[in-house]
């Protein structure tokens, strides 16, 4: 090397053992020059393959880059003219030594390449260039040395020789600063990039290197979020990779890969296993078909080889951050190895410590960018497996075969997408440990062995230990959290019937009975929760104490072993550092394992979905057909699935261009499959099938999107207003737009819950006229609508004359009175096709269809009576009564509270004939809210009000009354449980600290054995005190749970009945659910985690303040920092956490909805729009998802960089006052300030995500303070028990209405009813006959005047008083899920016989004596698993062991068969012969043998009289007598 340099290579007296050190000019002429290049040179050919993979487009040449350019020649030619001087030297015969002319020429084509790589970048759009950034950089930083040494030797030694030389360095060094200024500026974006049109682009994408390395591009979120809450105008659009389609496509393409290759195999072992049966004999035959049965069974194309070529690479660049990141944790506790040897080694020149702390903080820098830089690909990766698996199994749903989608329900394929693909997208975070953890482990090992030897291993087996002792927690824990779902599963289950059927628990006052049913099932949940309470308690014990039993262990073990070990500084505090680190990898193992176990069931769930077979889009020939017809099929066979029976067979049918043909039959003989297979939904086995040009298909089932009514209409074909407005004439809706409140922008609900199952099956035809089509298959659309509509519409519509005149139309239909009009008929009987022809025809044949005819003849007529009252008729009604009130004020509020009351009422009526209660339609219709109208002449006051959605930060008073609820006294009491859990864990650490500076006398160190006792005393210590403040917390937690939820609970049952009128179920049973599962299970743990981490990081504080008072000028500085980096994230996460929570629900909703709804949407050929809709949703929610991850990365990079510069300063000022501290000191401070970047970056977090859950606490508060009914019982004022006696019910000049500010209802009703009357009450929907019945409840509280029974004013008593003593059969039997008995009487106050007898009363006891169970027979949820009938005579028998003096009838409508009417009628005839009855009718028949009978019209009574004598009168009771045929 001498030769080479004419000097010294090394010369440690210059550089390391002096003040003033500096380097050999060999040194530096070799090794600081050569460094750049070797750079360079190793990185690039991989760089510019990089290059050649990612072009972006060119840039235009702009000042930046000639200035790049420029200097970057400048550089060369600096370099190349050192070499020439050299030359020059030669010439002049001082040779000067070989070094000078290797290094100036290597330089100098290095400095050429770089600047040709300037050019090339910008040839491939390269904006700002890392590669070169981080060059610029090392030749800085390796040009520092020679500079140093240049000035200082010039100053010493003035030889005029090299000043050629000197003045070149300078101009070097100067060119290079600029250089490396000039590359951290970013280029204009390139040309022929894809041209951005967005209005948000994510300014990710054109952020410069450095911005991307510290996430700053995510500045200006995050303070615009500060300063107001964000909304999704706010968001970025995503990036072009990370959009659905782009993600989709590339996986999809994968995939298809996958199953070409498994079909290619399946072809090859198919014909080799047919080879060989051909060449065996007979014999052999058996065993070649087993042979290919076992080959048949061919696996699936695999899922995860497609996932990891599609996002594989990506995931690596991560994987590569992550080992350099693991190398790099180990840099530091062996740079603190060498500053406490610093520290003792009293003679060691000062700069040296300089050094030590200027790497620990430049290593410490680098980690924090290389982890989050791993962070940001794994997340991103995760998203992106989300959103194709998402997109996957959407695109499948779609083509998916019927038998296919029978064997998965609708709820698993969503869980498919929302618990599936969110598994992964959890794992992908993690996925590394897997390697990075034994990696980790083993290089933690290595060093502790090299500074404790084998008792390193007595530490690591502890670790091992606790390992099982974990699983088993985990184990427990799990065990519990099914349990507990359980009871919560059922008590929301609970809870949702009974806000279902709240007005019947007031009206039968059996809340009570209820609520302790709840409050059972809460006692139970909570008792799970504090079993695993305790279990959590435990694993944070062993988490916390993990460390120090290990320190404890090794330590121990090392000094004892033999006397000569001891246990200095050095050893100590580097082995507790590397015992932190180990401590992660330790703990994530297990979870990682878990983690993939689940994911990979996961994966084998999609993988098998997405291998189903699918829908063989050939089935039906489009183009090619026999001229003149529409439909045909010749020999046509089809099945639903290929292993079952057909469906249909033989099927020969031509059906003529423009014909109407009928096809009936039977129920189940095949008429729906008939129109299956020509939409080729079904399997066909053989024949063929074709159908010409578009088709348009009305289901039995009406299939409605939750969209406004018009774009279930439009169904996405362009608007066109005439033609719009004829279809609505003609599919007779435009009765229904003016009722519903907002016309045809009213939003329908999920399934179409808010119209009734006429307006559903009518809109779904209008959606099929509207998209004109070329062949119409109507599947049964008249069933559903009354008769004089589906005249209409057969008129309008399907008929000869209607809108599609000229047509082709196949009508499946079971009303016979439209065949005559129709061309052809065909019958269909078990499948085949029996007979076809027209009307006449087949008439004369006197076949099956004749017989079809006298079958179906009778029953017709009861089909039109019956529902008609119910639907068009009260609409017709509603319009009479309001049209008084449109023609004084348009948009008077009233007309439209009106309007809504009676749509209340008519939505309940749905296609089944079931008639849910009223209660839940009321809730249904509200549960979407109506965008606001478009038409000026309606303003519908909303009857829902819009949930407040929290923004900003939260309050104190909120953090408040969580504390009231834990208890004040125990809220102190963690409080301080935690700083002495703190003060022991400083106090074991500092006593550490005085055990290791003990001086040494002969080897070896005095007292080991009481300085090892105390050590574990201090430490056992803190691990009891952990243990004892998180089980109090836990206890705490618990208590505070129990107290919100029955607040909660008692609150809601005793809320008026008009609150639960104005608030959609919905949003109470969220109270329930969501926020109590935040109170249960999410607040205590963020509570315990937040604790933690805050006195962790104020005892690191402390202690660096106590070693080094000086440490204690910085920290104002650090905090304000500190605090703004929280502030801006808290604000800005929490908020786009909501939005993600918004926008992630409408991806399922729309998902299950198209699952349901997807041979309509294959019909009409929409599968590419749907497809697209559905991609941007998933956009949509990513869009506020990705910021999400950004934001923690951008959080974490800032406070990181505080903890960093913690780290700095504690080592800066252990090094400044050296001599006045031990090493131990040292020791404890720096390793301390090593640990407090984690808690300080898991504080933020966890403030943020307490500021998030502890809104939970407000929302459950803010339902518990709604004002209440009336006290249910008052004591001073109870009724005699036998009350009422008589039974005498009187009204006085009583007016009620509904709500504060809404209309009377009733006005000024006056009337006396004696006891033992039987009163009907009649009037048109909208009179106030229901309003009459609530008043006595006091469901409704009076205006003015009054109500007395037996001369006892009802509103002094209490309201069970009052509600106990009367009996009501309401209109909508309302069941519990729960036994018969219960349902029954809940209270358990009648005896056995007692209910037998009413049930035998009831004519239910042949029923129920049938049953196993007997009175433990179970009903199911609102009692479906009875008929409707059997429900109202449920509550009949209720009534019948209530048996009170007042019995109130609120007469059942259409849900109800006439002869289970009678019954009713009978037995309260009889059973109720001394009772006062009110009944409101809506069948005239059955009051007419009433003494009185009450005639009301729009709140007022207008005849109260018997029924004879109002007939003779001939005023509004006589019309209505008229209309039903009884006068």
């Amino acid at each position: 090397m001498e030769a080479f340099c004419g000097s010294r290579f090394w010369d440690s007296n210059i550089t390391l053992y002096t003040d003033n050190p500096d380097l050999t000019p060999c040194f530096q002429n070799t090794v600081l020059a050569w460094i750049p290049c070797l750079y360079l040179w190793v990185i690039l050919p991989f760089y510019l393959l990089y290059l050649k993979c990612n072009k972006r487009g060119y840039i235009i040449l702009s000042v930046l880059s000639r200035f790049k350019t420029f200097f970057a020649f400048a550089l060369w030619c600096v370099c190349w003219a050192n070499l020439f001087y050299s030359f020059h030297g030669i010439v002049q015969s001082r040779t000067p030594p070989p070094v000078y002319f290797v290094t100036p020429l290597l330089v100098g084509i290095t400095m050429l390449l770089a600047m040709l790589l300037i050019q090339y970048e910008r040839l491939h759009g390269v904006q700002s260039s890392g590669f070169l950034i981080i060059f610029w950089f090392v030749c800085f930083l390796c040009a520092l040395g020679p500079l140093r040494s240049k000035i200082i030797n010039s100053s010493t030694q003035d030889n005029t020789e090299d000043r050629f030389r000197f003045t070149t360095f300078y101009i070097y060094f100067a060119l290079i600063l600029i250089e490396l200024i000039l590359s951290c500026l970013k280029e204009k974006p390139p040309f022929f990039s894809p041209v951005n049109s967005d209005p948000n682009p994510c300014p990710e994408l054109n952020s410069s290197f450095l911005s991307k390395l510290t996430f700053w591009w995510f500045t200006g979120m995050a303070i615009q979020g500060y300063k107001k809450p964000l909304e999704d105008k706010d968001l970025w659009s995503l990036n072009e990779d990370d959009r659905s389609e782009v993600i989709v496509h590339k996986l999809q393409k994968e995939w298809d890969k996958q199953k070409q290759e498994v079909q290619q195999k399946k072809a090859v072992s198919y014909t080799k296993s047919s080879n060989n049966a051909m060449n065996n004999t007979g014999d052999g035959l058996e065993e070649t078909e087993i042979l290919l049965s076992s080959s048949r069974k061919q696996k699936e194309p695999s899922f995860l080889k497609a996932l990891l070529r599609a996002f594989g690479p990506y995931f690596l660049i991560g994987s590569f951050y992550k080992l350099i990141q693991d190398l790099l944790s180990f840099v530091n506790p062996q740079l603190l190895r060498i500053l406490i040897r610093f520290i003792k080694d009293k003679n060691a020149p000062l700069w040296w410590g300089y050094v030590i702390a200027a790497s620990m903080f430049f290593s410490a820098v680098l980690l924090t960018i290389i982890l989050h830089q791993h962070f940001q690909y794994c997340f991103v990766t995760g998203m992106r497996l989300r959103t194709g698996i998402v997109g996957m199994i959407y695109r499948k749903s779609l083509v998916i075969t019927n038998s296919a989608k029978r064997s998965s329900t609708v709820g698993e394929i969503v869980n498919l997408m929302s618990v599936d693909a969110q598994r992964f997208m959890d794992l992908t975070t993690f996925l590394n440990m897997l390697w990075s953890a034994p990696l980790q482990i083993c290089l933690a090992l290595y060093f502790l062995w090299q500074a404790l030897g084998p008792s390193v291993l007595a530490g690591v087996a502890v670790m091992v230990l606790l390992i099982p002792f974990n699983a088993v927690i985990a184990m427990k824990t799990r065990a519990f959290q099914v349990e507990q779902m359980r009871y919560k599963d059922s008590r929301i289950k609970l809870m949702n019937e009974i806000l279902s059927g709240i007005k019947v628990l007031k009206l039968y006052a059996w809340e009570p009975s209820f609520a302790e049913k709840v409050l059972d099932i809460r006692k139970n949940e909570l008792r799970v929760l504090k079993k695993a309470a305790y279990l959590n308690a435990l694993s944070t014990f062993a988490w916390v104490s993990a460390p120090f039993l290990v320190a404890l262990t090794t330590f121990a073990v090392y000094v004892t072993v033999e006397e000569k070990n001891v246990l200095d500084a050095e050893k100590a505090f580097v082995s507790l550092s590397l015992f932190n680190i180990l401590r992660f990898p330790l703990n994530m193992l297990p979870q990682v394992i878990s983690n993939i176990a689940q994911a990979s069931v996961s994966l084998k769930r999609i993988q098998h979905f997405l291998s189903h077979d699918e829908l063989d889009p050939s089935s039906v020939e489009t183009k090619l057909i026999t001229p003149g017809y529409a439909v045909t099929v010749r020999d046509g066979t089809f099945s639903w699935a290929k292993d079952l029976d057909p469906a249909l067979k033989d099927i020969n049918w031509l059906v003529p261009s423009g014909s109407l043909v009928a096809v009936v039959g039977h129920v189940g003989c095949g008429k729906s499959s008939l129109v299956s297979a020509l939409l080729g939904e079904m399997e066909k086995l053989h024949g063929e099938a074709a159908v010409k040009g578009s088709v348009a298909y009305v289901p039995q089932l009406a299939w409605i999107q939750n969209a406004t009514l018009k774009d279930n209409i439009l169904f996405g074909h362009p608007y066109n207003e005439q033609k719009y407005q004829t279809i609505l004439e003609a599919c007779a809706l435009q009765q229904d737009l003016e009722v519903l409140p907002g016309g045809d922008q009213t939003e329908i609900g999920e399934k179409g819950i808010n119209l009734s199952g006429g307006q559903r099956q009518r809109v779904s035809l209008a959606r099929a006229v509207f998209s004109d089509a070329d062949v119409y298959l109507l599947d049964d659309p008249l069933s559903a609508v009354d008769s004089h509509v589906a005249k209409h519409i057969f008129d309008k519509v399907i008929g000869p004359e209607g809108t599609l005149k000229g047509k082709t139309r196949i009508l499946v239909t079971h009303g016979i009175n439209f065949l005559p009009q129709v061309d052809h008929i065909v019958v269909m009987v078990d499948g085949r096709i029996s007979e076809m022809g027209s009307y006449q025809e087949l008439l004369k044949q006197n076949k099956s269809f004749a017989e079809f005819l006298r079958n179906y003849a009778p029953d017709e007529d009861i089909e039109e009576d019956e529902p008609t009252i119910v639907e068009d008729e009260e609409v017709l009604l509603a319009e009479d009564t309001l049209s008084n009130h449109t023609d004084l004020a348009d948009s008077e509020p009233v007309t439209n509270e009106v309007r809504k009351q009676f749509l209340r009422q008519l939505s309940v009526i749905s296609s089944d004939g079931e008639c849910p209660s009223k209660m839940s339609t009321k809730r249904r219709v509200c549960d979407k809210k109506p965008p606001e109208p478009l038409l000026p002449r309606k303003s519908p006051e909303k009857l829902i009000q819009a949930e407040t959605t929290e923004t900003g930060t939260v309050k104190l008073t909120v953090f408040w009354q969580y504390m009231k609820a834990v208890g004040p006294f125990v809220s102190l009491f963690i409080c301080f449980l935690y700083s002495c859990q703190n003060a022991a864990a400083i106090g074991s650490n500092v006593w550490l600290s005085i055990w290791t500076s003990e001086p040494v006398e002969n080897g070896t160190q005095h007292n080991v054995n009481m300085y090892v006792g105390v050590y574990a005393a201090l430490g056992l210590l803190q691990g009891l005190l952990v243990l004892i403040s998180s089980f109090t917390l836990a206890m705490g937690g618990i208590k505070a749970a129990r107290i919100l939820h029955a607040g909660l609970l008692e609150n809601k049952l005793h809320t008026p009945q008009s609150f639960y009128d104005t608030t959609p179920t919905g949003r109470i049973i969220n109270r329930f659910s969501k926020d109590i599962y935040v109170i249960d299970e999410v607040i205590p743990p963020t509570i315990l985690m937040f604790l933690g981490t805050f006195f962790n990081s104020l005892s690191t504080m402390i202690v660096i303040i106590a070693s080094t008072p000086l440490f204690a000028a910085v920290i104002i500085p650090l905090a304000i920092l500190y605090y703004f980096a929280q502030r801006f994230y808290v604000a800005t996460s929490r908020q786009l956490k909501r939005l993600e929570s918004v926008s992630r629900s409408p991806i399922y909703s729309h998902f299950s909805e198209t699952v349901t709804g997807a041979s309509v949407i294959r019909a009409y050929r929409r599968e590419k729009s749907f497809v697209r809709i559905s991609d941007m949703k998933v956009n949509d929610n990513q869009k506020s998802y990705y910021p999400g991850i950004v934001s923690n990365r951008w959080l974490g990079v800032r406070v990181e960089f505080v903890g960093n510069c913690v780290v700095f300063f504690a080592a800066l000022f252990a090094v400044l006052s050296k001599d006045s501290l031990t090493a131990g000191v040292v020791g404890l401070s720096v390793s301390y300030a090593l640990q407090v970047t984690m808690a300080l970056n898991w504080m933020v977090r966890m403030t943020s995500d307490l500021e998030t859950n502890i809104v939970a606490v407000e929302r459950v508060k803010e339902y518990s303070e709604t004002e209440t009914e009336a006290p249910w019982i008052i004591e001073d004022k109870r009724p005699p028990e036998d009350w009422p006696t008589q039974g005498q019910v009187q009204f006085s000049n009583y007016s009620v209405r509904y709500r504060k500010g809404l209309d009377l209802v009733l006005k000024d009703l006056s009337l006396n009813v004696k006891g033992g009357e039987k009163v009907g009450i009649v009037g048109r929907t909208g009179a106030g006959k229901s309003s009459m019945t609530l008043c006595l409840f006091r469901i409704l509280e009076a205006a003015k005047g009054e109500i007395q029974i037996d001369g006892l004013r009802i509103s002094e008593i209490g309201l069970h008083d009052l509600r106990s003593k009367l009996t009501i059969i309401p209109q909508d039997p309302v069941l519990f899920s729960g036994t018969l008995r219960m349902n029954l009487d809940p209270f358990s106050k009648y005896s056995e016989a007692e209910i037998w007898r009413a049930l035998e009363l009831s004519h239910l006891k042949r029923f129920v004596s049938s049953q196993p169970a007997m009175l433990d027979f179970e009903c199911s949820e609102g009692g479906e698993n009875l008929s409707v009938g059997q429900r109202q005579l449920v509550c009949l028998a209720r009534a019948l062991l209530r048996k009170t003096r007042i019995l109130i009838l609120d007469e059942a409508t259409a849900a109800i068969d006439l002869e289970t009417d009678d019954l009713i009628q009978m037995t309260i005839r009889t059973q109720f012969e001394d009772c006062t009855v009110l009944t409101i009718a809506h069948r005239l028949n059955t009051i007419m043998d009433y003494t009185r009978v009450v005639v009301l019209d729009k709140g007022k009574i207008a005849e109260f009289d018997t029924p004879s004598r109002l007939v003779a009168s001939r005023g509004i009771f006589y019309t209505m007598a008229k209309d039903a045929g009884l006068a």
